[in-house]
C-alpha cells in the first residue's frame, strides 16, 4: 500500500502533468487510506496548485497549463470537501473572499483561476461565478462577512460595474469594511486607482501576492 507521502508526491505530479483522472483517484485514495482530507489539501493539493504557479510565473508554463491545473484543483476538491464536512472540520483560512465577475460578462477563465489560486494560498473563497450584479455581490460580502471583494472585468463595458461596487460601499456607509480589488483584460493600475480601489491584480501571482498584503498575511 501507498505511504501517506508517496500519495501527496502523485497529487503534486498530477497537477504538473495535468491528470485531473489521476488528481481524483488520488483524492479517492486518500480517503480509502484514511488519510486526514485536510493532509490531502495541506501536503498534496496545495503545493502542486502553488508549483504551477510559480512555474507559469517564470514562463515555463502558459495559460492552457493553468487553466487544467485549476480544473485538477477543483476535481480533487470535490472528492475530499464531503469528507470535511463529515467530519466537521474546515480548513483555516487566511481571509475571506468573495469574488466574481461583473454583472453583463460572462467570462469568467480569469476569474475562477485567481479563486483557485486563493483558495490554495489559505483564503475562504465564497465564488459567486459570472455576470453577477452589483448588489448581490455587495449583499453576499456582508453576509459572509467578507474581508476583501474581488470583481473581474473583461470588457470595457463591464468595467465600470468595478467603479459602480465601490460607489455602492460608501453609499451604504460600509466602504470601510472590505478591501476591493480589480482586475480583468482592460483593468489598469490607474483605473484601480481612479476609482479608489484597493488593489489592481494584474495577472494571477499578483492578485494572491495583493490580496495576502491586503489582510496582513
Amino acid at each position: 500500500m501507498k505511504r501517506e507521502e508517496d500519495v501527496f508526491e502523485g497529487m503534486k505530479e498530477a497537477f504538473l502533468k495535468g491528470d485531473k483522472e489521476e488528481a481524483v483517484r488520488l483524492a479517492k485514495l486518500s480517503l480509502d487510506m484514511g488519510v486526514n482530507p485536510l493532509d490531502s489539501i495541506d501536503r498534496g493539493l496545495t503545493p502542486g496548485i502553488q508549483q504551477v504557479g510559480k512555474l507559469w510565473e517564470e514562463g515555463e508554463y502558459f495559460l492552457p497549463q493553468l487553466v487544467i491545473a485549476a480544473e485538477c484543483m477543483k476535481a480533487a476538491l470535490k472528492v475530499l470537501e464531503p469528507a470535511l464536512n463529515q467530519k466537521g472540520e474546515k480548513k483555516k483560512g487566511v481571509g475571506r473572499v468573495v469574488i466574481g465577475t461583473a454583472e453583463g460578462d460572462i467570462h469568467d477563465i480569469g476569474k475562477t483561476l485567481v479563486a483557485t489560486m486563493l483558495s490554495a494560498n489559505g483564503f475562504e473563497i465564497i465564488d459567486l461565478g459570472a455576470d453577477v450584479p452589483i448588489n448581490q455581490m455587495v449583499n453576499r460580502a456582508i453576509e459572509e462577512k467578507a474581508d476583501l471583494i474581488c470583481i473581474s472585468a473583461l470588457l470595457t463595458t463591464t468595467m465600470l460595474g468595478q467603479k459602480r461596487l465601490i460607489e455602492l460601499l460608501q453609499e451604504k456607509g460600509i466602504r470601510h469594511r472590505f478591501k476591493v480589488m480589480v482586475g480583468g483584460a482592460p483593468v489598469s493600475q490607474q483605473w484601480a486607482k481612479d476609482i479608489e480601489a484597493d488593489a489592481y491584480g494584474e495577472n494571477v501571482i499578483e492578485a494572491v501576492t495583493e490580496a495576502k498584503r491586503l489582510v496582513g498575511a
